[in-house]
């Protein structure tokens, strides 16, 4: 599958014309971890090629700034510096410019956490497709909570 998160809504439009709202549906995954476990695994972008394949492939440091292979191509990967709210956003940025706001959040829950991927449907893009995107994402996100539960 080409690199998944290019569908997700680009964050920035012409400023004559007004972003509407649109569809998005949020995903998560319960991981039996506390807490902080989580977060210091997630918050290192290293560690994303075991689990997040919708993001490219060898996602790697290069020149200061975080670079991810997809089949459309080299990408930039921008990440939300730590906090302490659990927030993982993203920011991919296309060879075109294009860039794709990707909210992520970690939230505690009981004596683990819950990781919530908020997925948006951009204009045109098909039932089949948008159902298909959500599916890789619940697999990668399942594919975390494994990894992390072992």
């Amino acid at each position: 599958m080409a690199l998944l998160l290019l569908t997700a809504t680009v964050i920035s439009a012409p400023a004559s014309q007004p972003m509407a709202t649109i569809e998005s549906r949020t995903l998560s995954v319960r991981i039996d971890q506390p807490f902080a476990r989580v977060y210091e695994f997630l918050v290192d972008p290293a560690n994303w090629n075991k689990w997040a394949f919708g993001l490219g492939k060898s996602l790697r440091r290069s020149d200061g700034e975080w670079i991810a292979d997809s089949d459309g191509g080299t990408l930039k990967v921008r990440f939300t510096p730590r906090n302490q709210y659990g927030v993982l956003d993203h920011t991919v940025i296309g060879s075109a410019g294009a860039q794709i706001y990707v909210p992520m959040r970690l939230i505690a829950n009981g004596s683990g956490c819950e990781l919530l991927f908020t997925l948006f449907r951009e204009p045109g893009i098909t039932d089949e497709r948008y159902n298909g995107d959500a599916n890789f994402v619940q697999s990668d996100l399942d594919r975390l909570k494994g990894l992390l539960e072992k």
